[in-house]
């Protein structure tokens, strides 16, 4: 997960949710946007 991108990983959040992909994996990009102190809905304005 370090290697994406802040941009990355809230485009990757947003996509797994999108195409409903597995659970776990939203599960542990949500806990990475955690742990990086991002809130997918502000960049996700700004993008």
């Amino acid at each position: 997960m370090e290697l994406l991108s802040d941009e990355m990983l809230v485009d990757t959040y947003y996509a797994a949710i999108q195409y409903e992909l597995e659970p776990e994996f939203i599960r542990m990009l949500a806990i990475e946007l955690k742990r990086r102190h991002l809130n997918p809905e502000t960049h996700k304005a700004t993008a």
